[in-house]
């Protein structure tokens, strides 16, 4: 039986990790079809996935991590030694893993890792999951055989600058959480709300979105008096949340510090509020559900949510609230908007499963597997 070493790396939010692991889900069915064995490992600093990694059989090779600002920050100091010292560990645990391909999804950490497979002169795959490049990526396409893209605009900067090995293959999502999907209803009731009413779901993601908590908790009573709201904090932020709606939640609001069966959920929603990582676009569009968006400013994480945010709108499957516009009487016009006219509701969710590229982790993972030489 052939082996096939493959080495991940890239990390810093579930945005970088979710994909590897949707990745890695079909590279491994794909071993089985083919007769392959696959040894699997993750180069970085797995953080709070280290669990995620093992219960998928990805061991895991650490390699310091550092982060690539392009501001001003005494931080940039002490991540210069780390993003060297990433480097060594790199060049020498690569060289005893030698893989026979590399694929990155860039962001804290994945540099070095890039820049060993080159000395080694490794293939190397990248994806990027945003529309704006970051700026670990934008350096990696350098390095890359192949490079795979989430929006038609990173597909465009990329080629623009002369990267013609660039594909449009959209954001792996995991092919698990599209087993044994439950109907809209049933979902509803396994979650302790009314399968008559409309429901909102919230997503802040495990680290939570503190501006869209403050937002909610403070017009709850509003948005409750005619829907029901499911708001996913994030585990920070879970408590403090949980007091300060506890003496006016009632049975049409539930707060919930993460979701791990996130198929569920989105099963339910009627309709989705969240912020514009290009991770939670994907998977709501892969429900065909319609959004209301609201991108972090440029001055926190740069342009590439508001840029995420207004192309997945521009598919006619959202609405985008930039942070400094979120009134509640703007907000709460445009949920009445969707939810009021069910064929403005349908007209969203099929533009939103329009969005979605079912084939993504597939795509990529064939490719990698054809790099390693088998195909």
């Amino acid at each position: 039986m052939t082996r096939i070493r493959i080495a991940l790396t890239g990390g810093g939010s579930g945005g970088h990790i979710y994909p590897l692991i949707a990745v890695v889900e079909e590279l491994q069915f794909l071993a089985v079809t083919l007769g392959m064995e696959l040894d699997i490992r993750y180069f970085g600093d797995p953080g709070e996935y280290k669990e995620l990694f093992a219960a998928n059989g990805i061991r895991i090779t650490r390699v310091a991590s550092s982060k690539l600002r392009r501001y001003f920050s005494i931080m940039n100091v002490l991540d210069a030694f780390k993003f060297f010292i990433g480097i060594i560990q790199a060049w020498w645990k690569i060289f005893f893993f030698m893989p026979n391909v590399i694929f990155s999804k860039g962001g804290p950490g994945a540099l070095p890792v890039i820049l060993a497979g080159r000395f080694y002169r490794v293939m190397v795959v990248i994806h990027e999951s945003d529309s704006i490049p970051g700026r670990t990526n934008s350096i990696s396409a350098k390095f890359a055989a192949r490079i795979a893209v989430s929006f038609s605009s990173a597909a465009k900067y990329f080629q623009e600058r002369g990267f013609q090995n660039t594909a449009l293959t959209g954001n792996p999502v995991r092919p698990s959480i599209f087993k044994n999907i439950p109907s809209q209803n049933y979902a509803k009731d396994s979650l302790g709300f009314d399968s008559s009413l409309s429901l909102i779901l919230v997503l802040g993601g495990s680290r939570g979105a503190l501006h869209l908590n403050n937002f909610v908790v403070d017009n709850m009573q509003t948005f409750t008096a005619k829907y029901q709201v499911l708001h996913q904090t994030g585990i920070k932020h879970y408590s403090r949340v949980l007091e300060q709606t506890k003496s006016m939640a009632g049975p049409r609001y539930k707060a919930v510090a993460y979701f791990d069966d996130i198929k569920t959920v989105l099963s339910a929603a009627d309709l989705v509020v969240s912020r514009a990582g290009a991770g939670s676009i994907f998977e709501i569009a892969a429900f065909g559900k319609p959004a209301i968006l609201v991108p972090l400013p440029e001055d926190v994480v740069g342009g590439h949510q508001i840029r995420n945010a207004y192309d997945f709108a521009n598919s006619g499957a959202a609405i985008v609230i930039e942070e400094e516009n979120l009134l509640n009487s703007i907000f709460i016009a445009q949920v009445n908007k969707i939810l009021d006219d069910p064929a403005k509701k349908t007209e969203m969710s099929e533009a939103s499963k329009q969005f979605f590229k079912p084939n993504a982790g597939r795509v990529i993972a064939e490719e990698i597997l054809k790099l390693a030489g088998r195909d």
